[in-house]
């Protein structure tokens, strides 16, 4: 189940979801819109080894914005920050961002309970296209748990994305072994 904008208001009153900076001209009918923030990074190599500490390059979006180039992985970051206490929130596309052929996630939409920081968006686009820090680049949409949750995410001593960032954060999976 997903939850509506009045349970949204109400969980955020509780405390168990946590938007900052927050707006309600961004609460949607089921979705908490969220903006892509001043930072984006790319990997210094063009191979990538999931064995490797992949480094990455962080640059401030300028005012007249950048343009994403097909072919090429941006690491971007939410504006907000968000703490996720009781629900699994779920980072999705705006529909307006995709009509622009911008993808923001590979993979990566899911977080976990107990998620509490800003969201890495994995960016990649279609075509040539010109972006802006703090334009609407997604939504958060939040789903009920059901049954106790033992490990949230934030407590978890194996959680390789818990330190609190304003910038991308690039691929932990060289900490995992295999």
């Amino acid at each position: 189940m997903i939850l509506s904008d009045t349970r949204i208001l109400e969980e955020i009153e509780k405390g168990t979801i946590v938007i900052s900076p927050y707006d309600r001209k961004f609460l949607g009918t089921n979705s908490y819109d969220v903006h892509l923030g001043k930072y984006l990074a790319t990997y210094k190599d063009r191979v990538l080894d999931a064995r490797a500490h992949n480094e990455i390059e962080h640059f401030e979006i300028p005012a007249e914005g950048f343009v994403l180039q097909p072919g090429t992985l941006y690491l971007g970051v939410t504006e907000e920050y968000t703490e996720t206490h009781a629900h699994v929130p779920f980072l999705e596309g705006k529909s307006s961002t995709g009509r622009l052929g911008i993808d923001i996630h590979a993979t990566a939409g899911k977080g976990d309970v107990g998620f509490c920081n800003t969201w890495t968006l994995e960016i990649s686009c279609a075509q040539p296209v010109r972006i802006y820090a703090g334009m609407p680049i997604g939504q958060l949409i939040y789903f009920v748990v059901e049954g106790e949750v033992k490990t949230f995410y934030n407590k978890k001593g194996n959680a390789k994305y818990n330190g609190r960032t304003v910038r991308p954060v690039e691929s932990m999976m060289w900490k995992n072994e295999f």
